[in-house]
């Protein structure tokens, strides 16, 4: 970047203070396969801005925009994880769209030789007092009946509906026990915790988390020519690394840790995570850059890149962790992959302006911005919604 760009951002005390972008040039990933380490970015969906459908009663979704993005990932050499919450999956992205999303990224993705797996959950199931396991069953069979006709892998998510009805966890290891049994390939499991979802609490039958992980295992063991591995977003290192090393040989650890992800990634001596995560969108190219490095033995350039992305990352999916999807979409906004910052329900509205501006400034030190002006221009337009010229 040859001139001096400068805008002024507001702070917390509420004072607009002049920030000067950085001039680093952004980070671009080789054009080679990822080798070490299995790489999925849970990736967002974009809104139609120009629907005529409320944005609190109906999805509407810009496909060509959407299916655009998870083609830039798999160029990147990333995965796409389909579905999941990233893509507000049961918070504006329902059943119905879900499964149009599923089968759309399914095409697209035998088309680019891209890896893709893709979410069923229950969400066709409105949790209530009147839900049984039955029920929850069914539901899980429907969605994971529809993927695997379309040749894709299964992410088993956890259920709202479950958590609901569950009277113990031997309810748990009925309902996961059947739908495994039935399942053609092995499916990645999701442990989803409570901060992401607080309908989720107590999930496996117990609110402590070394109780809830030994019925986890417990399944798995019990399964282990079905399960692939399994994503555990819990947002603690140590219990991860404590439950990959009980897992069976052959099951991986998918890391769901936005706080911590480059050390679990790199792993240790018994072991290392593959990765599923939503922040892999927002950092896709560096993420990218930084498995190639450790794939080359450069374990300087790995931690180098990822270094910068943890602030932002923890910024992004700071306390209410659920309204991290605003950030992952306002990265891609700034970024030139879509061209308004609009989302289903209007989840746009989750985050303050001050903790977007530090959004930006922390993406601008991070290597993140693709198009520097481009960006600046369009956190000019997001200063001026909210009354700052």
């Amino acid at each position: 970047m040859s001139k001096i760009i400068q805008l002024r951002l507001p702070v917390a005390d509420g004072e607009l203070v002049p920030y000067t972008l950085s001039g680093r040039a952004p980070i671009e990933a080789p054009a080679v396969p990822l080798k070490g380490r299995i790489a999925f970015s849970a990736a967002h969906v974009v809104c139609d801005p120009f629907a005529a459908a409320e944005p609190l009663l109906g999805a509407a979704v810009d496909w060509q925009a959407t299916m655009a993005y998870r083609h830039h990932l798999w160029s990147l050499g990333l995965a796409v994880a389909e579905a999941m919450d990233t893509a507000q999956r049961g918070m504006g992205l329902d059943w119905l769209r879900a499964k149009e999303l599923i089968g759309l990224s399914l095409k697209e993705a035998a088309y680019a030789r891209g890896r893709i797996a893709c979410g069923a959950g229950t969400d066709q199931l409105a949790p209530g007092p009147s839900v049984t396991i039955e029920q929850v069953i069914r539901a899980y069979e429907e969605q994971c009946e529809y993927i695997e006709s379309r040749g894709g892998q299964v992410i088993l998510m956890a259920s709202r509906a479950l958590a609901a009805a569950a009277k113990s966890p031997e309810d748990y290891e009925q309902v996961y026990g059947t739908i495994l049994r039935q399942v053609s390939r092995p499916v990645i499991l999701h442990w989803l915790g409570d901060m992401f979802d607080p309908a989720l609490a107590g999930y496996w039958g117990s609110r402590d988390i070394g109780t809830a992980m030994d019925v986890c295992l417990r399944i798995i063991e019990a399964n282990r020519d079905k399960v692939d591995g399994i994503k555990i977003s819990l947002l603690d290192a140590d219990k991860e690394v404590q439950m990959r090393r009980k897992l069976p040989r052959g099951v991986r650890m998918y890391t769901g840790d936005d706080f911590n992800y480059p050390e679990l990634i790199l792993g240790d001596e018994y072991g290392y995570s593959d990765a599923l995560l939503g922040i892999f969108d927002a950092i896709a190219p560096v993420a990218a850059a930084a498995i190639h490095a450790l794939d080359e033995g450069d374990l300087a350039g790995y931690q180098a890149l990822f270094a910068p992305t943890v602030p932002l990352s923890r910024h992004i999916f700071q306390r209410p962790t659920y309204a991290y999807k605003t950030g992952i979409v306002f990265m891609a906004y700034l970024n030139g992959h879509q061209n308004h910052f609009r989302m289903l329900g209007g989840a746009e509205g989750a985050r303050s302006i001050v903790h977007l501006s530090e959004l930006f400034r922390m993406a601008d030190e991070a290597g993140l911005l693709a198009q520097p002006e481009l960006a600046v221009r369009r956190m000019k337009q997001v200063l001026a919604l909210a009354g700052i010229e």
